[in-house]
């Protein structure tokens, strides 16, 4: 499902860090990890500024022109909200070993491509791949918490994590989710000094204010921040990150997301961290060129996603047991021949397999079984059905609401085993 479209990340060479990214029936996704490159300008047009007095020219006693003090009052709500956060914005460096990123970087820190593998597996050779942003959202004792983008640290052999005042901390893998594109570092809180908080992604509307704060094109540019509105909610992406799904229930943002800004927050008026950003759309399948339509994991996905990295360093996921197909990709003739279905319903998630031994197949489900209903709440794709899976655990119970030869029925599954007790398991199996 990959587009011609690239995306930063630690790839072998400095003119291969861009990396293919997909999106459903969208081209182009954007993400990213970036640490070198060149340079943007980045302004912020919405503070007013008003000069406390009037002014003119000033010139000193011998005729040349001087600087005048004017009092200016630039607080605004999104200069607070902006002071609120802007502390516990960090920078994530990626470090791989020079056999990985390939580049020519490697010599100028005394790294070569025929060093001997073991150098870099001890951590002495390692040297800065690709770039990308993060939030401290905990401080617990003498340890602080990141969360990030699984594709920010992804075939990382060490992390660097880069503070507000520009200090260097070693950074520790925690766990990651290729799924949601999320992932939880780990450094020393000695210093430390501000910690993000989350706000409630459910409240948010469309229309609102919100930034994103990061480091574009890499922590030379660390803290970063840029303007724009919620444009949507509940955006179903579906992208891929070597080779892995990723399926995100996303925020879309016109506030600018760049490469590097990938895992720093988006922020609400509250200086509330309301989601993490992951991706962006550069252009559509149609090669149409895009602008403003960046995206995040919306926060309450985000806070239920890391408290599981913190205790489990993965995400234990049930499982149904079936394969799917979204009903929309079904042939109207097909509908009505194979499948009986009444012309009322045109969404819904084709079972396309039931695998033996499942909770699907306990609970009677069948193939070409037409699931239009999870929880009595409508699901219209497989992204709302992975969702509505993947906010239960395992021990818990599901209701479906199908259509089978024209007739709609229901049955309660028992969500008994997770993901990895699965035979097989790929995008559209789950």
């Amino acid at each position: 499902m990959q587009k011609k479209d690239v995306t930063p990340n630690s790839d072998k060479k400095e003119n291969n860090l861009l990396k293919k990214f997909g999106i459903g029936l969208l081209g182009g996704l954007l993400g990213g990890a970036l640490a070198f490159g060149g340079a943007y300008a980045i302004i912020n047009p919405d503070s007013s500024s008003t000069p406390s007095t009037s002014t003119s020219t000033v010139k000193d006693n011998k005729g040349d022109t001087k600087v005048t003090n004017v009092n200016l009052d630039v607080n605004s709500d999104v200069t607070k909200a902006v002071d609120k956060v802007k502390n516990a914005v960090v920078s994530v460096i990626n470090l791989q070993s020079p056999s990985q990123s390939n580049d020519s970087f490697g010599g100028l820190f005394g790294g070569s491509d025929e060093q001997d593998s073991s150098n870099s597996d001890n951590g002495s050779d390692l040297q800065a791949a690709s770039e990308g942003s993060g939030v401290i959202y905990k401080k617990d004792g003498k340890t602080a918490y990141v969360v990030t983008n699984n594709h920010v640290v992804d075939q990382a052999k060490g992390l660097e994590v880069v503070l507000h005042d520009g200090t260097k901390v070693e950074g520790e893998l925690v766990g990651t989710d290729s799924y949601t594109d999320l992932a939880v570092i780990k450094i020393s809180s000695d210093k430390v000094d501000a910690v993000a908080e989350f706000g409630n992604s459910d409240n948010l509307k469309i229309g609102e204010p919100a930034l994103a704060i990061g480091s574009p094109l890499g922590s030379a540019y660390a803290n970063s921040v840029t303007q724009g509105i919620i444009s949507s909610l509940n955006r179903n992406i579906q992208n891929e990150n070597n080779g892995q799904p990723i399926n995100i229930n996303a925020i879309q943002t016109d506030a600018a997301i760049n490469p590097g800004n990938s895992g720093g927050p988006l922020v609400n008026i509250e200086g509330q961290v309301i989601g993490i950003n992951s991706v962006k759309i550069v252009q559509s399948e149609s090669q149409v060129s895009v602008e403003g339509m960046g995206f995040a994991i919306p926060s309450n996905d985000v806070v239920t996603i890391i408290n599981q990295l913190e205790k489990d360093g993965k995400v234990t996921r049930p499982a149904l047991g079936i394969g799917m197909k979204d009903l929309s990709e079904i042939s109207t003739q097909q509908r009505k021949q194979v499948l009986n279905l009444p012309e009322s319903v045109q969404t819904g998630v084709l079972v396309a397999t039931v695998q033996t031994a499942t909770p699907a197949e306990k609970a009677g489900l069948e193939r070409y079984d037409v699931i239009t209903k999870i929880d009595d709440k409508e699901v219209e794709s497989i992204t709302d059905l992975q969702s509505a899976l993947f906010n239960k655990k395992v021990g818990d119970k599901m209701k479906v609401t199908y259509y089978r030869d024209g007739k709609e029925k229901s049955t309660t599954v028992d969500l008994t085993i997770d993901q990895s007790a699965l035979k097989s398991n790929s995008q559209t199996g789950e």
